[in-house]
């Protein structure tokens, strides 16, 4: 099985966003690409990794969508959100019920500024469900915001928090809002 990333925005531009990796099992080129998107890396050789795996490896279909989300993964740590999007797009036609697809692309849409479309994928991969569930609230407030939402996204940062109250970014998003009763 792959493990596959979510990715958050937040990170990316002063406001990255959130991404979720997929764990694959087994060995080769494909486990060594997903190992490398769970422990964060960016660098080009990883992603080389995953291309040689989808490449040369005999992959289960999810274990292929998984090296195709790991990829854009990787891509999208490094702001190349078109070539991380087409990632996320095959990964999404070869498994199209697996959320961290949609995560992930959901996040790259918000890092390049294509809110309400992002919006509509976040929605969908928490409908169908993620491991890392506050990376996708995170990523939906990103949207938010980006749409002038403030009060929607104010409650997602606040469900971030909910379900990872360790992780400091949405704790300091949330920090920049006021609440006043009317």
């Amino acid at each position: 099985m792959l493990r596959y990333l979510v990715f958050s925005v937040v990170a990316l531009a002063a406001s990255g966003a959130a991404a979720q990796s997929v764990t694959v099992l087994g060995g080769g080129m494909a486990r060594k690409c997903s190992d490398a998107a769970l422990a964060g890396e960016s660098d080009r050789r990883f992603e080389e990794d995953c291309t040689i795996a989808l490449t040369t490896e005999a992959l289960s279909p999810r274990d292929r969508a998984g090296t195709f989300v790991n990829r854009g993964v990787f891509k999208l740590r490094r702001g190349e959100f078109a070539a991380a999007t087409a990632d996320f797009d095959k990964a999404v036609s070869i498994q199209p019920e697996l959320g961290e697809a949609y995560v992930n692309r959901g996040a790259a849409a918000v890092g390049a500024r294509r809110y309400a479309e992002g919006l509509a994928d976040l929605d969908r991969a928490l409908a169908l469900g993620v491991q890392e569930p506050e990376k996708a609230y995170y990523n939906r407030a990103l949207a938010h915001e980006g749409l002038d939402d403030m009060k929607s996204a104010y409650f997602d940062y606040q469900k971030a928090v909910e379900l990872s109250p360790e992780w400091d970014a949405p704790r300091r998003e949330l920090a920049r809002f006021t609440v006043q009763r009317r």
